[in-house]
């Protein structure tokens, strides 16, 4: 049996994700056995990259049910800064990490989070640029490849995707 196996994860894009922060994380979760979607602005769209990969949509964030879904993924790039601007993904966001279930960002998709009202007083990181945005929110920000806090796991960069991914899938099988 996989390590995912039975579990349901989605990645939020939206145009300019960073292509690495989408594809690793994309693959690794599917390698480890995850149902893995994609969710964006509109079903069955595609999102560009900031490199080129294209992200198609699965489903649209209008469809997003917490209930149905074990984890959620957001790649950074300026896709997060897009992402953020639709009430729906917000609110999934809000959702999943209320149920106690993985809301895993890294470098500026903290954005996300912030938007969805979700830092106060969590201990996170991302790329140094956004710092301000997350202490603002309330986060206690720190300059750590992959930091842990409950149900919220957060990077900095693509380097910190191994790290990254690796604390997603330990959270997930807890």
């Amino acid at each position: 049996m996989s390590e995912l196996s039975g579990k349901q994860v989605v990645l939020l894009v939206a145009d300019h994700h960073n292509d690495y922060e989408f594809l690793y994380p994309y693959i690794r979760m599917k390698e480890a056995g995850a149902t893995v979607k994609i969710a964006g602005a509109d079903k069955d769209a595609v999102y560009a990259g900031k490199y080129g990969i294209p992200a198609k949509a699965d489903m649209s964030f209008d469809e997003l049910d917490a209930a149905k879904f074990d984890g959620v993924i957001i790649p950074g790039g300026y896709a997060p800064d897009i992402v953020r601007r639709h009430g729906a993904a917000n609110d999934f966001v809000k959702k999943m990490f209320d149920a106690g279930k993985v809301v895993a960002f890294i470098c500026h998709a903290g954005w996300v989070p912030v938007s969805a009202g979700i830092l106060d007083g969590r201990r996170c990181t991302s790329f140094f640029a956004i710092r301000d945005d997350l202490v603002n929110a309330g986060a206690q920000w720190v300059d750590e490849e992959v930091v842990v806090d409950g149900n919220l796991i957060s990077s900095r960069t693509p380097d910190d995707l191994p790290a990254f991914c690796k604390a997603i899938i330990a959270a997930m099988n807890k």
